[in-house]
């Protein structure tokens, strides 16, 4: 008399299955070894390098932080003594002390190397070297958006101080709508209205004072938009 097939259980089912992928894998490996450990070496170059680009960058920005920090009492006494701009630009080598301009160049792909190179744009154009300060304005890269608005009214300011007064208006307007600020934003539309008037654009510089006057209007230059409105409309 036939015996019944004993019922296969659904952990035995399971088992089968992972034993079938297993061997399907290990033969896979052993037809391809040179391959997968071609792929295995790969990953493992890329993950270690990886890691030593961030330590390096991580190291550089502690440099740039430490040399930045040296330097900055220069720059910001500039304020009240123009000359201190190009001490901060070329440093105090014989002291040991790294300027703007070295550490820009040396650091330049860190986050101290990048506030170096605003503060540098920054000193030239207040010696007036403007096109080096645009130069500079224009390589700044920051994820920070009030940074990278800043950096574009700095390039609004060199192409003003130019007389190319387009531009500058249009650097003004780019970094008016990079951020919005209660108090930069304002100026920063404000200064593009003022070009643009300067151009002959009349209806540009209007517009802009509405929406000052909209958008901000508890701010000081909304106040002045409305007599700026009245010139620019007669």
């Amino acid at each position: 008399m036939l015996k019944p097939k004993k019922k296969i259980t659904k952990k035995e089912l399971k088992q089968d299955t992972l034993i079938s992928t297993y061997a399907r894998l290990t033969s896979f490996y052993y037809e391809n070894k040179k391959y997968v450990s071609y792929a295995i070496t790969g990953i493992i170059v890329i993950v270690v390098v990886a890691i030593v680009v961030m330590n390096n960058r991580r190291a550089n920005n502690e440099k740039a932080e430490t040399a930045l920090g040296k330097i900055y009492p220069a720059y910001d006494a500039g304020t009240n003594d123009v000359r201190q701009y190009q001490m901060a630009i070329d440093g105090q080598p014989e002291r040991g002390i790294m300027g703007l301009k070295a550490i820009s160049e040396n650091y330049g792909g860190t986050e101290a190397g990048e506030i170096a190179t605003f503060y540098l744009a920054n000193a030239y154009f207040n010696l007036r070297r403007y096109d080096e300060a645009l130069n500079l304005f224009d390589k700044f890269s920051s994820g920070d958006k009030s940074m990278s608005a800043s950096a574009l009214a700095g390039e609004g300011s060199c192409y003003e101080a130019k007389k190319m007064y387009d531009k500058a208006a249009s650097c003004y307007e780019k970094a008016a709508n990079k951020v919005s600020d209660a108090i930069t934003t304002p100026e920063y539309l404000h200064l593009a209205a003022q070009c643009y008037a300067l151009t002959g654009d009349k209806e540009k510089a209007t517009n802009l004072y509405k929406r000052l006057k909209r958008d901000f209007p508890t701010s000081t230059h909304a106040r002045e938009a409305e007599r700026y409105i009245a010139v620019f409309s007669a």
